[in-house]
C-alpha cells in the first residue's frame, strides 16, 4: 500500500475511534471541570491530540487508556493556565440518571466536587466514576500507587467535608 494510502487507512481509523470513544472522553472532561463547553474544548483538544500521534497511539495496549491520560493532561494543564477566575455553574450532564438515583443528590455531590483541587477531582473520577482500579488511575495520572490511594483518601475527606454532615443530605 502506498504512503496516501496508509494515511487515509489511519485517518479513517482514527475517525473510528473518535466516534466510538468521544462520548466517553467528553462524560469524563464533564466530571473533570464541572463546564459543558470547557469539556467540549478539552475533548476536542485531546482528540486533535491523538490524532497528531495516532500511529504511536492506535499500536497503544489500550488506545482508550491513552486517550484518557491525554484528555487529563489536557484538563490539568488548562487548570494550571487559570485563565480565568469565573466558575461556571455545573449545568446538565450528558448522561440520564437512573429511574432509582435522587437528582438532588448526584447535583449536591457534582457540586461539591466542583470546589475540589483539579487532582483530587482527577483521582476521585478515576477510581469511583470510572470505576478504574489503583494502578490504572496511577498509570493515566502518572503517579505510583501508593500516591493515587493516599490522594483518593484524601480527596474523599475533602468531599465529605464539602459535603457537610451527611444528615443533612437528601438520601
Amino acid at each position: 500500500m502506498n504512503g496516501s494510502g496508509r494515511r487515509a487507512e489511519a485517518r479513517l481509523e482514527f475517525e473510528e475511534f473518535a466516534h466510538a470513544r468521544g462520548g466517553a472522553l467528553f462524560r469524563t472532561a464533564l466530571l473533570l471541570c464541572g463546564d459543558w463547553h470547557l469539556a467540549e474544548d478539552l475533548t476536542q483538544n485531546a482528540l486533535a491530540r491523538i490524532y497528531a500521534s495516532w500511529a504511536r497511539v492506535r499500536r497503544a495496549d489500550s488506545p482508550e487508556a491513552y486517550a484518557r491520560g491525554v484528555l487529563l493532561r489536557c484538563f490539568l494543564s488548562h487548570r494550571r493556565l487559570k485563565r480565568s477566575g469565573e466558575r461556571p455553574s455545573l449545568g446538565a450532564l450528558p448522561e440520564r440518571s437512573t429511574a432509582d438515583s435522587d437528582p438532588t443528590l448526584r447535583v449536591t455531590l457534582l457540586e461539591a466536587m466542583a470546589r475540589l483541587p483539579p487532582r483530587d477531582r482527577a483521582v476521585l473520577v478515576l477510581r469511583y466514576w470510572e470505576d478504574r482500579s489503583v494502578e490504572e488511575t496511577a498509570a493515566e495520572l502518572r503517579v505510583s500507587a501508593g500516591a493515587v490511594r493516599s490522594q483518593s483518601h484524601r480527596a474523599l475527606g475533602r468531599l465529605r467535608a464539602a459535603l457537610g454532615p451527611l444528615d443533612q443530605l437528601a438520601v
